[in-house]
């Protein structure tokens, strides 16, 4: 310890010798910067100084491949459709109330069909096209668009969709009030988003009158929602999601382009004359050769043609070089990586299940539905449809839409919006392994009933209620049903049997012992 500490007081710390005579190593070997690493020079800004610079330019790209790329609209479509289905539903949590619940579901199911201010979508449509903007564009905004009580709407309140290319990323700068604009997103000295900074028309139409420049307009942040997924703290603007596997996508678009066109050459079997005279060749069919040559195709061979050549012509068959069996693998291997990129499996966007067995196929998609739900809760629920439900359940009673007496809404306001926002539910892979699986776990104690309708897509308060229903009609109209004799006439297990052996001599003994005490009264009598 004593010539350790002498060496650590000379300075030699990072250049200890060991024992064996080699340095010690006190680095890491990402931190290095030898040869090898020369090159790799990240930068160290955050994520807001490099989408100020880049971010136009990368989500144009993002959406061109959007547009114009196979493989990226495939992984959008199935990203899209797992993600939101048939939409995101709400349930209230308001139990004690069960009229006033019925009533505010009803009313939220009719509005549904009149939120959107465009007029395009419902309200889990609305929910596709933001999962959509945000594979390709990394965010949506969305603002609050309050309306008027005469305009015959049955909550007085819209909501509009706004692309990211209507708040600026190149706007930093200082406000009139003393806050700090971040790409298009004002911050006070806490660092909370006070205000949000939208052009009036979308800068990449073309405008009916042309204007000189177009300047953003401020909106407060208590009418604009901002939808996107955080990846760094402070992160101030969404990244495309497709932007991991772009790079890999646009060349691998490009191999494939350049192979499909070698293969269409290769099946045109194109010719090639030749001849130690090239000005005497006669033009083919009936092209003058001294006329301009730069829109003139070469002369295609017919099927069956018997084409005859002038003295010292010969002609020439192209044939362009195979790939071999080498492409499929390679495609193989790229799509791969490019899918895991996206965190989407292989099978599922490709529809290839060649390789795929049931447990791979299981747990690919088991791994792919739980990326799929921290998704849906994080970003969708909370970011989008919890903020929305309670500014029109507000709406709702200040227009008087809902029977809530206004003062115990605002006292009791945490408990009037409590709602579990539903998924559509995702299909088995093995239907009756997994309902099997379900009902264990009921039965058992381990799961409850609501979470079994919950997984399936449905609102357990309205699914009891509809059951209830089914089982009324049933005895009203005498219906009878194969499912439910089978379920009576089920033999018993011998544990079963026994129980109900033990309860029907229970029963007989009670029902004699009932007997005894009633002629013991009439004797008495």
């Amino acid at each position: 310890m004593g010539a350790l500490r002498d060496m650590l007081s000379e300075g030699a710390l990072g250049k200890f010798i060991s024992r064996t005579g080699k340095a010690a190593r006190n680095d890491f070997d990402g931190g290095r910067n030898r040869r090898r690493l020369k090159s790799w020079q990240p930068t160290q800004n955050t994520t807001n100084a490099i989408m100020a610079s880049q971010g136009p330019l990368l989500r144009a790209r993002c959406r061109d491949a959007l547009r114009n790329n196979a493989h990226a609209n495939a992984a959008c479509e199935s990203f899209t459709a797992n993600l939101i289905g048939t939409g995101i539903k709400p349930s209230s949590l308001l139990t004690d109330q069960p009229d006033l619940r019925a009533a505010m579901m009803q009313l939220w199911l009719d509005w549904t069909d009149q939120c959107d201010a465009d007029g395009i979508a419902d309200f889990y449509g609305l929910q596709t096209i933001v999962a959509r903007a945000l594979f390709e564009a990394g965010e949506c905004f969305i603002r609050f668009r309050p309306r008027n009580v005469s305009d015959g709407f049955l909550v007085p309140l819209q909501v509009q969709l706004l692309e990211s290319e209507m708040c600026p990323y190149w706007l930093n700068q200082f406000a009139a009030n003393g806050n700090y604009i971040m790409n298009g997103i004002e911050l006070d000295y806490r660092g909370r988003r006070t205000a949000y900074y939208f052009f009036p028309t979308h800068p990449g139409d073309a405008a009916v009158e042309p204007v000189p420049q177009l300047e953003p307009v401020r909106v407060p942040a208590s009418e604009v929602l901002h939808i996107f997924k955080c990846t760094r703290p402070g992160q101030m603007r969404g990244v495309p999601l497709v932007t991991p596997a772009l790079i890999r996508m646009f060349f691998l678009d490009q191999y494939d382009d350049a192979e499909l066109e070698r293969k269409r050459i290769a099946a045109m079997f194109a010719g090639f004359i030749t001849t130690a005279t090239p000005e005497d060749v006669v033009p083919i069919d009936g092209i003058d050769s001294s006329a301009p040559q730069e829109n003139i195709a070469l002369s295609g061979l017919e099927p069956g043609t018997m084409q005859t050549l002038l003295p010292g012509e010969d002609i020439k068959f192209s044939e362009p070089a195979d790939v071999g069996g080498a492409y499929e693998a390679y495609q193989y291997r790229q799509q791969l990586a490019l899918f895991g990129a996206l965190g989407i499996p292989y099978s599922v966007c490709t529809s290839d299940l060649r390789r795929a067995n049931y447990s791979s196929l299981r747990g690919s998609i088991v791994e792919y539905r739980r990326k799929l739900e921290q998704f849906q809760h994080n970003v969708i629920v909370f970011q989008m449809c919890t903020p929305i439900w309670r500014r029109w359940m507000d709406t709702a009673v200040l227009a008087q839409a809902l029977p809530i007496n206004e003062t115990d809404y605002l006292l009791n306001q945490p408990t009037y919006q409590r709602a579990k926002w539903i998924p559509q539910r995702n299909d088995w892979v093995d239907p009756l392994k997994d309902r099997q699986a379900e009902k264990l776990a009921v039965d058992a104690g381990f799961k409850s009933r609501s979470d079994v309708i919950e997984a399936e897509g449905s609102d357990p308060e309205e699914n009891d209620q509809r059951i209830a229903a089914d089982h009324a009609r049933e005895e009203r109209l005498n219906l009878v049903f194969a499912v439910h004799t089978a379920a009576a006439n089920q033999p018993l297990t011998p544990e079963e049997q026994a129980a109900k052996d033990a309860a029907d001599q229970e029963a007989a003994d009670q029902a004699a012992q009932d007997a005894a005490d009633r002629a013991a009264a009439e004797d008495g009598g």
